[in-house]
């Protein structure tokens, strides 16, 4: 059986730190346990970086914690170059 493939949308990751009871934060809770693969590419985590900082005050985290959760992301995710055509 294939493990399934996802991209996670910046919503997602902002639902998951405003509330521990959604789909979302149990989303969030079953990165990195093989479950399924994540992907990422260098845009992506600057959204998700620029998003979840700017959304902090609204958050149950702190601005630590955020890049901690990028890294963490970026070391179990698969990256992808994304090449734009103009």
């Amino acid at each position: 059986m294939q493990i399934p493939q996802v991209v996670l949308d910046t919503n997602i990751l902002v639902a998951g730190l405003r509330s521990r009871r959604g789909s979302s934060f149990q989303l969030l809770m079953q990165i990195g346990t093989g479950k399924f693969d994540i992907h990422l590419s260098v845009p992506l985590v600057l959204e998700y970086r620029e998003v979840l900082k700017r959304e902090l005050p609204n958050l149950y985290t702190t601005e630590t914690d955020i890049e901690n959760l990028i890294a963490y992301h970026c070391s179990v995710g698969i990256r992808h170059r994304i090449f734009f055509l103009w």
